[in-house]
């Protein structure tokens, strides 16, 4: 099992969560997060005044799947989120050694 987190534009949120909805991915966490990379923040002019925004707001999908659907969340995220513009996000998988769904004790895939 893999985790996925994706850090991505907040407009591009419904998109990805409709495209891995439709692929049969069952759970999504999302959390607002706030942070920069490449982008740096940026300056905006509010009252007619210039400040600095140096932590973007942006959302953080995670989700855990079996290792053969990884790509294809992966190719759905990529896709649905991409908007060829700097700040448009990053994936992050992450390796996960067990998973307990705690109402039934399952383990593993059927947990998920």
């Amino acid at each position: 099992m893999k985790k996925i987190e994706a850090i991505i534009r907040p407009h591009k949120l419904d998109a990805i969560q409709d495209a891995l909805a439709e692929a049969g991915f069952r759970g999504l966490t999302i959390s607002e997060v706030r942070g920069y990379g490449r982008q740096k923040g940026h300056s905006e002019i509010y009252r007619g005044s210039e400040y600095s925004v140096n932590f973007i707001p942006k959302i953080k999908v995670e989700l855990v799947c079996a290792d053969e659907k990884v790509d294809a969340a992966i190719t759905l995220i990529v896709s649905n989120g991409k908007t060829g513009e700097v700040g448009d996000g990053k994936i992050f998988v992450i390796p996960v050694e067990e998973a307990i769904r705690v109402r039934t004790n399952e383990v593993g895939d059927d947990a998920l």
